[in-house]
């Protein structure tokens, strides 16, 4: 059995808990979504709720995963089953610390249609450097769509390769991110920016989004005041 990353105390875990309550309440998790981060002390170590809504997730919650996503310490407690999904992710990124996989209606709607999903303003600046589609079809035929193995996983982490943001094909979409507050941001303005998306493809005529340099430019700015943000998303859940 895999030795844990050691202690970890008492505030991460709660901010830990706090993100998946904060994607409720801001509209992009349902009942299903989930959120991880890496183990602040063990880089190959990762941390998720036990199998739980998100809305109800508190820090006694939390476990730790290896990176093949054996608990360290169940305790008689059951993991998400797509926690292969942050693992792989995980094992392939190490530039990743925290990861949130949500099944928002207005995002899955680009995963299903070719038309990509852009970034649509400046809070959305991370869109600009593309935005991936996994098809798990084209490496597993027919499944149940859930990313419910490690070989689906690393598949998923492939397509993702590099960038902060990518689609599953009928699923829903997964936001990656260097600290776990933006991690939140990118996967609630992902969101908004979908919407959005929807409302000027309504209107017609081409779409004045952001270009990839200013997309790089403005999201420099994004990750230095997202404490904002995070302060306010969390008194609201608190």
């Amino acid at each position: 059995m895999s030795k844990s990353g050691g202690p970890v105390d008492r505030a991460t875990l709660e901010d830990l808990a706090a993100a998946s309550r904060i994607l409720v309440d801001q509209g992009v998790f349902d009942s299903a979504g989930h959120f991880s981060m890496r183990h602040p002390g063990h880089p190959e170590r990762f941390l998720m709720s036990r199998s739980l809504a998100p809305q109800m997730i508190t820090a006694d919650d939390i476990m730790e995963f290896d990176f093949d996503c054996n608990a360290i310490d169940a305790r008689g407690r059951n993991g998400f089953i797509e926690r292969y999904l942050h693992g792989e992710i995980f094992r392939a990124r190490p530039d990743v610390l925290a990861i949130a996989h949500s099944h928002s209606p207005s995002v899955i709607a680009f995963g299903l249609s070719n038309a990509p999903m852009r970034a649509m303003y400046h809070n959305a600046a991370f869109l600009a450097a593309g935005v991936p589609v996994f098809d798990i079809r084209e490496k597993f035929g027919t499944t149940d769509i859930v990313i419910n193995t490690a070989a689906k996983g690393a598949a998923l982490a492939e397509v993702l390769a590099d960038k902060p943001v990518a689609l599953l094909r009928a699923h829903g979409m997964v936001a990656v991110a260097s600290s776990l507050p933006v991690a939140v941001f990118r996967a609630i303005f992902t969101v908004t920016s979908a919407n959005i998306q929807h409302q000027a493809l309504a209107l017609g005529g081409p779409l004045a989004a952001l270009d990839a340099e200013e997309g790089r430019i403005a999201d420099l700015i994004n990750v230095q005041t997202v404490g904002r943000a995070w302060d306010l998303w969390k008194q609201r859940v608190t």
